[in-house]
């Protein structure tokens, strides 16, 4: 079985441009072609480039481990995790990080999810997000690209964590929700990952604000037209690894223009453009832990 160079483009982050130029020069991907002439790529192929991927959002350099063999990246894609494997959840206890991926592996959907409920409980909802998912997460990507889980395996725990983190913003007590700012979060329409969004929307919650969320893949003028309807103060972004970071840059400068400036926008998540290449009148979200410290700024900067 292969796939189109656009469904690459899509699945891996990686541009059409760039895909051809490291065929020419690196003599890696080598595609097919299909019956109407298009590039073509072997599942195989494509599970290699987003290994490669990974490792260029992590610092390599394309000379140095396009042309290496899957086990070369392997050992290097384990080499860079610094995930860190226990979580301190009560006075001279922890819990080991592994235990959630364990739960993954084993196919223990109901275990894992009483899992984080008993974190939640255990941390609070912001060490919850920032101490235990966060990692996590990385934990499960570096465990997916090493094959070590399915698609649906991974599938399920974002399942599992998105349905624990909905409860849990359900459950932050309403006299603690302000009027402003309020938030608008969605993903562009390239864009499906919606837990990232989902755990800025819970931190936001805890700070006060009005949080008003689209889900994920809205069109860049639908946003704009939801934002104006309701009013809202900050248009909130997220972006995965997996979106064009072309699509990324372009998207945000566009929607700049629709939008008045006025509302701002928030824009975060791990797709590396957000770090390398400043965007007129867009505000990058470096870190989870940061979310705080920025809605006290935007108050502070209301009041004067």
């Amino acid at each position: 079985m292969s796939v189109s160079i656009a469904a690459v483009e899509r699945d891996t982050g990686i541009g059409k441009d760039t895909l051809r130029i490291w065929e020419r020069r690196y003599g890696f991907p080598t595609p097919g072609r299909d019956a109407f002439g298009e590039r073509c790529y072997p599942l195989e192929q494509v599970e290699k480039l987003r290994a490669i991927k990974r490792l260029l959002d992590q610092g390599h350099r394309p000379g140095r481990i396009v042309s290496l063999p899957m086990e070369t990246l392997t050992r290097l894609s384990q080499g860079q995790t610094s995930t860190p494997q226990k979580l301190s959840m009560e006075p001279g206890g922890g819990t080991d990080l592994r235990d959630f991926l364990d739960c993954v592996q084993q196919h223990e959907a109901e275990q894992l999810r009483r899992r984080l409920n008993q974190a939640v409980v255990a941390l609070g909802h912001y060490r919850f997000i920032t101490d235990l998912v966060a990692p996590l997460n990385g934990m499960i990507g570096d465990a997916w690209m090493r094959g070590e889980l399915e698609i649906f395996e991974e599938h399920l725990y974002t399942e599992c964590v998105i349905s624990v983190l909905r409860h849990a913003i359900g459950n932050v007590p309403q006299a603690q929700q302000q009027s402003r700012p309020s938030v608008l979060l969605t993903t562009f329409p390239q864009e499906s990952h919606g837990l990232g969004l989902l755990m800025v929307e819970c931190l936001l919650s805890l700070e006060g604000c009005r949080c008003l969320s689209l889900g994920t893949q809205t069109p860049l003028p639908d946003i704009a037209k939801a934002a104006q309807a309701h009013q809202v103060d900050i248009v909130a972004l997220s972006f995965s690894l997996n979106l064009n970071p072309n699509q990324v840059f372009d998207g945000l400068q566009e929607l700049r223009r629709l939008l008045p400036e006025s509302i701002a926008i928030w824009a975060g998540g791990r797709n590396p453009v957000l770090r390398r290449r400043p965007i007129a009148g867009v505000q990058i979200l470096g870190s989870l832990e940061l979310i705080p410290g920025q809605v006290r700024d935007w108050r502070q900067h209301q009041r004067s």
